[in-house]
């Protein structure tokens, strides 16, 4: 390697009552795409923020051609060169492609804006990136892909030593990826210090000349593309254990399918061509960040939109075909963010127990308080809620707390079907326990369960069966025998083949 452009060294920031970042380490030399990786909440965002002047770091250092400088302000950042392209697009559809480009700094020519200069600087950049956009072609008109190239023209505009991408591809389609690809390797050739941020592992092959992984605020691993298999890399990104081997619940099995799925789609986001849940089946799904866990779960539900699909239902009258809104009367639902999603901060656990409940417990329109204060104690009973009473606000609860509330809110309706999403997220190891627990409880008495986790470890407790994802199809099954390293192996199995290819 070259001398580096950039260089991170010791970077520390603590927030209140968290160590966001410990003594985190980044290199990157002029012309050399760096891959910066790791799971969410790994640090790279508090680490990109402190290079961008909006997180001012606690200890470490920070070097821009072997010169230490400090950026206390995005305006500094600027300064010395660093430029983001963000994943989420920040153009102004009502105004012009050249207007993008120079939004926040328009040339001027005797005091009025120069609007022959914009476009034919626009245009330079965008020859300079292989586009034939059109500058004066208003921004709403482009395509997705397109719209990222007017982010990056604009970022380019001031000529910056070091570009960051931040998941660019979250949303473009595989053409659209090609042709970001070529934009990088021709930055790259110019002599730009490219930082790629991606969850996508295969991309970092086809980019990226070395790699960084974090970890729980700390760099894990660093070093060239060329000396690491996609397997090591997520090894190094979830901390899993080689040789750990599952704890294989020993619970009834239930030959009933309670749901089946079929070619459920959704254009760039989802592409199920069939999945199927059992009763008294714990199945997990497991797949990086950006694998579409979550947008398959909301989509099975309603919550989200789906240009196609088929479900089937085993009801008392058999296997009916419903839609997902029907199907969202059916199963209980834990969402990732029980504080946003999950549950009603103001109202009282007792409240919060009974909500899906309501018409059951209703007369003329009035909710029974006495059979609503019967249904909340006996669940906080069965699932050992610790409140002072059910009337205690559900927001002064415990992490662990809040989210037996939840869980205890769908248990009062009976479901054949739960769909979990990251139930344990931002538990502590007690409640994440209890919590697994009682996922094992509920397929014991017949329910069948999805079960998405970050957590490998989690998953190898609980489950059956596990399907594996990657954008947002199902790459892989694997009996519930399967150990850690395996459920690894198939996540990065296809973007290992492409990098040995």
């Amino acid at each position: 390697m070259t001398l580096p452009c950039l260089r991170l060294h010791g970077i520390t920031k603590r927030f209140p009552g968290v160590e966001a970042l410990r003594q985190a380490e980044l290199v990157v030399a002029a012309g050399e795409a760096v891959a910066l990786v790791g799971a969410n909440g790994a640090g790279k965002s508090t680490l990109m923020n402190i290079l961008g002047g909006l997180v001012v770091m606690d200890e470490g250092t920070i070097e821009i051609d072997s010169t230490p400088v400090t950026l206390p302000t995005p305006i500094d950042s600027l300064r010395h060169g660093i430029a983001f392209v963000h994943q989420e697009l920040n153009s102004l559809p009502t105004m012009t492609v050249a207007e993008n480009v120079f939004i926040d700094e328009f040339p001027q020519r005797f005091g009025w804006i120069d609007a022959v200069q914009c476009v034919r600087r626009t245009e330079e950049i965008l020859a300079r990136l292989g586009a034939d956009l059109d500058a004066r072609q208003p921004v709403a008109e482009l395509s997705i892909g397109d719209r990222q190239l007017v982010e990056i023209a604009r970022a380019l505009r001031r000529n910056p030593k070091i570009l960051i991408f931040d998941e660019p591809t979250s949303s473009l389609s595989l053409r659209e990826r090609e042709r970001l690809f070529e934009v990088i390797r021709a930055l790259k050739l110019g002599g730009t210090a490219i930082i790629y941020i991606t969850h996508f592992i295969d991309e970092i092959f086809a980019v990226c000349d070395r790699v960084s992984v974090m970890r729980n605020g700390a760099t894990v691993f660093a070093g060239p593309i060329g000396t690491v298999t996609a397997r090591e890399i997520v090894h190094h990104m979830m901390g899993a254990r080689e040789n750990e081997r599952p704890l294989t619940p020993n619970r009834p099995r239930h030959a009933d399918t309670v749901l089946t799925v079929e070619g459920l789609s959704r254009a760039g986001v989802l592409d199920i061509a069939g999945l199927s849940l059992r009763a008294g089946e714990v199945v997990g799904l497991w797949g990086l960040l950006g694998a579409g866990r979550t947008e398959l779960l909301r989509a099975l539900l309603g919550l989200d939109p789906i240009d196609r699909g088929t479900l089937h239902w085993l009801g008392e009258e058999g296997v009916l075909p419903i839609s997902p809104r029907q199907l969202q009367q059916r199963a209980g639902f834990v969402t990732e963010d029980r504080r946003g999603e999950g549950l009603l901060l103001p109202l009282s656990a007792g409240d919060n127990i009974v909500l899906p409940n309501l018409g059951a417990i209703a007369r003329l329109g009035f909710v029974l308080r006495r059979e609503q204060k019967r249904i909340a104690a006996a669940m906080i009973r069965k699932l050992g809620i610790k409140v002072a009473r059910e009337e205690q606000r559900v927001a002064t609860l415990s992490g662990g707390n809040q989210q037996k509330v939840v869980f205890a809110r769908w248990l009062a309706t009976a479901p054949k079907l739960f769909l979990l999403d990251e139930p344990t997220r931002g538990l502590d190891v007690g409640a994440k326990t209890e919590i697994l627990k009682l996922v094992s409880e509920l397929a014991d008495t017949g329910a069948a369960i999805l079960l998405v986790s970050s957590e490998l470890e989690e998953l190898t407790r609980v489950c059956d069966r596990y399907i594996v994802m990657a954008r947002g199809s199902i790459i892989a099954e694997l009996p519930g025998t399967a150990v850690q390293s395996e459920l690894l192996a198939a996540v990065s199995g296809a973007p290992e083949r492409q990098a040995a290819a």
